[in-house]
């Protein structure tokens, strides 16, 4: 899915549950997602880098954290 925002075009792709399997830490509010919790696995889609390097640069958010999210300028 692709969500256009203040910040910029991304793309947000929801893992579920079942796929969620590694441990990651939200930029949101920096606490673990802990393997089995739903969550978003977000990247920029206009990157000044291309879109490899946004690719590499993928964030993995809670749901909540990344709805909430500030943009700040």
């Amino acid at each position: 899915m692709r969500e256009s925002a203040p910040d910029g075009e991304w793309s947000v792709r929801r893992i579920t549950e079942r796929n969620a399997a590694k441990t990651y830490t939200c930029p949101g509010c920096h606490s673990s997602i802990p393997p089995g919790i739903a969550h978003l696995v977000v990247w920029r889609e206009d990157s000044l880098f291309g879109p490899e390097t946004a690719l590499a640069d993928r964030r993995h958010w809670h749901l909540r954290c990344w709805q909430t999210r500030s943009f700040r300028y």
